[in-house]
């Protein structure tokens, strides 16, 4: 009987691909040495999203972490991290000496074992994160990256893509200790998994360690898994209750239930494996768990999303009022990674994707590129499978004003001032922190959210927890409620003066009755004919083109929004009169405001919530504040730069700050001209959207 060797992954891709890696380091540890008690000696500990997200979100030192993990682990244990070629733990790519730190960091902090892969499979992206690899004296386990593509597409992500993939690493003389096979969305066929398997045993031979690794996304990990091992494959990755199935790995149980019977075994101790899993269940149940993780998910092969990034963007969309907007992005994946040129989806490829399918769902096919996707098709990540789109190269290349390279990533990634040990340096030396080997890789990986938890400027936000206090239910009622509006749906829980929303804490005031001040009229009658322009997405009010009483054609302009660093015009859905304009320029708005009406009674429009009647927006001069402007967040974010201070005059459309969003910097310009007269945050807070962060009057 053959014994499968298997790495527990719960506690890296378990925690990414379900609470979007954000999770405390003392919550955890009971349940790493409940694993190494029921005989696990594998883990994977850290790297993937586990870096940033210490700093990002958990207000943690990720090389702590991992130094705990180590002593709690044990001296014996096989730790293993996860790093992106020359991306390493980032989503951007790095220079040769930032490369190197990673690889002897890591080692310096207990890693023993480094899985090392590019989105691309771009072996020019493995040779020298490969040798930084294996000269720390840590052990290299080089990858394939696989997917199926949707259905009715060809190119690429077929055995003999995968055989030639490996080929060109063998030749390209890579150190490696073990070669894996890695499906980050779990959608390869089973029929396409051996047949890739059997002919990499063949190329390695019998010794080396050959691994498969896939989610459970589709629902067809174990038979993809099964046929692994059956065509020669030594290793498969598996996790553990609550983070298995679903976006995760299966579960080790389940695996040693699938192999029961058969010529292959797990040879653990089950009652152990079950202790260790009600142990870690009981670390976890103070998670908000989102549902999605634990689904299986049929239509995953038509949009190759991983288990690792799905969560987290649907949750980034419950952040942002879009999730009603998830099945329309999902659908417009397929043709954004055909044209793309077939890189794997797994980060930073997926995540280029998924940014460029919310664009051109948001602002229409091809109207607004993704500066990642831009980038990847234009080849300054390396070299893609396949030839991207020429047309999408060619509007790439117009927006970003960037022109295509052949040019190694890595030999640009040297020659940019931006990046690299002396750039992080210097951001260091301006906040008069420590020049330390750990600091310059936190600022080089995590640029400006580095330098705010190395200041100590940092916060906890994003760790979505159950409520832990019993506290009576505040006036008016409590207890937990299903609430949907504008057809989102949330979770709430009324635990005394705090809301949970969707697992996110927010304080609250409940008082009986109305108040006047917050009283709004009932609207009036709307003929039926009038039709609503409402907000496609969160976001801020640039120009408005038409008046009351004008008179509109189907598809005319009628504004501009800006939102997620772009401009987005609106158009009319029909031919007829705007009877009512119920925003004005400087607006913040929510996904699905009301932005005027066409038709209907002109007489009787419906009343407006604002306070205050809605001036028309001159074009000419730009309008100068009077009595206050405020600008609000357009949505949900973090504070990266604050451009102006108070007492700055300041221009029409002049760059206020930059806030990030969605895993992309969204500027935010000024509505009108004027004076600062109130900053109202600070660089490294957290916000939710309508929160105000400056006036202008």
């Amino acid at each position: 009987m053959k014994k499968v060797k298997f790495i527990c992954t719960a506690f890296r891709d378990g925690f990414q691909s379900v609470y979007g890696a954000r999770v405390f380091t003392k919550d955890f540890m009971p349940a790493v040495e409940a694993a190494r008690a029921a005989g696990i000696t594998h883990f994977e500990a850290g790297g993937g999203a586990r870096f940033q997200s210490l700093y990002f979100y958990t207000n943690e030192d990720a090389f702590d972490m991992m130094d705990e993990f180590r002593r709690v682990a044990g001296e014996d244990a096989d730790l293993q991290t996860l790093s992106r070629g020359i991306n390493v733990v980032g989503l951007d790519s790095q220079p040769r000496d930032i490369i190197k730190l990673h690889a002897d960091l890591f080692k310096k902090h207990g890693i023993s074992t480094i899985r090392n892969f590019d989105a691309l499979n771009d072996v020019n992206n493995l040779i020298d994160s490969g040798r930084y690899i294996h000269e720390a004296g840590l052990r290299h386990e080089v990858c394939v990256t696989m997917m199926a593509l949707p259905p009715g597409a060809t190119g690429a992500h077929d055995p003999e893509f995968y055989e030639k993939t490996l080929r060109d690493i063998l030749d390209a003389g890579i150190p490696y200790d073990s070669v894996c096979f890695k499906d980050a969305s779990g959608t390869s066929t089973p029929k396409i998994v051996h047949e890739t398997i059997k002919r990499a045993r063949k190329l390695l031979g019998k010794d080396v360690n050959l691994v498969f690794h896939s989610h459970d996304t589709a629902g067809v990990c174990i038979h993809q898994y099964i046929s692994a091992l059956e065509a020669g494959a030594d290793q498969v990755d598996l996790s553990l209750v609550p983070v298995s199935g679903g976006t995760c790995q299966p579960d080790v149980i389940t695996m040693w239930h699938a192999l029961r019977g058969t010529d292959y075994t797990l040879d653990i101790d089950i009652d152990k494996v079950m202790e260790a899993e009600r142990i870690f269940e009981e670390c976890m149940s103070d998670y908000f768990l989102p549902p999605e993780a634990t689904m299986v998910n049929p239509l995953i092969p038509f949009f190759p999303l991983p288990g690792g990034a799905l969560t987290a963007n649907t949750q980034m969309l419950r952040d942002n009022g879009l999730m009603n907007r998830y099945s329309d992005i999902t659908k417009a994946m397929g043709d954004v990674v055909a044209k793309g040129g077939y890189a794997t989806s797994v980060t930073p490829g997926s995540q280029f994707y998924f940014q460029q399918a919310f664009n051109n769902v948001m602002f229409g096919p091809w109207e607004r590129i993704a500066e990642g996707y831009g980038k990847m098709v234009l080849g300054y990540f390396g070299k893609t499978p396949v030839d991207p789109d020429p047309e999408v190269v060619k509007i790439s290349s117009e927006q970003l004003k960037l022109e295509p390279t052949s040019e190694k990533a890595i030999d640009l990634n040297d020659k940019d001032p931006s990046k690299g040990r002396q750039a992080a340096i210097e951001m260091l030396e301006a906040e008069k922190l420590p020049i330390t080997e750990e600091n310059i890789f936190i600022a080089a990986s995590c640029k400006e959210k580095g330098i705010l938890y190395l200041t100590g400027n940092a916060r906890v936000n994003g760790v979505r927890l159950k409520s832990k206090e019993k506290k009576a239910p505040a006036k008016g009622g409590g207890d937990d409620y299903t609430i949907t509006v504008n057809n989102s749906t949330y979770a709430v829980q009324l635990k005394g003066s705090q809301a949970l929303v969707n697992g996110v804490a927010y304080n609250i005031d409940i008082k009986e009755g109305i108040e006047a001040a917050a009283q709004q009229s009932a609207p009036a009658a709307v003929a039926t004919e009038a039709v609503e322009v409402k907000a496609p997405m969160p976001g801020l009010i640039l120009r408005s083109n038409v008046s009351v009483g004008d008179k509109v054609n189907e598809n005319d302009l009628l504004m501009v929004m800006e939102a997620m660093k772009m401009e987005n015009e609106i158009f009319a859905p029909v031919s007829g009169v705007v009877t009512e304009i119920r925003v004005k320029q400087g607006d913040q708005l929510n996904a699905d405001d009301i932005l005027l009406v066409i038709g209907g009674n002109p007489g009787n429009p419906v009343a407006t919530p604002a306070p205050a009647p809605v001036a028309e927006v001159a074009a000419n001069p730009a309008p100068a504040a009077t009595t206050g402007s405020d600008v609000r967040a357009p949505m949900p974010g973090l504070v990266l730069r604050i451009e102006v201070k108070e007492g700055d005059n300041v221009e029409q459309n002049g760059l206020l700050m930059v806030m990030e969003a969605m895993k992309m910097e969204n500027e935010i310009f000024a509505p009108v001209a004027g004076t600062i007269k109130q900053i109202a945050v600070k660089q490294g807070d957290q916000l939710m959207a309508d929160d105000l962060l400056m006036v202008i009057g």
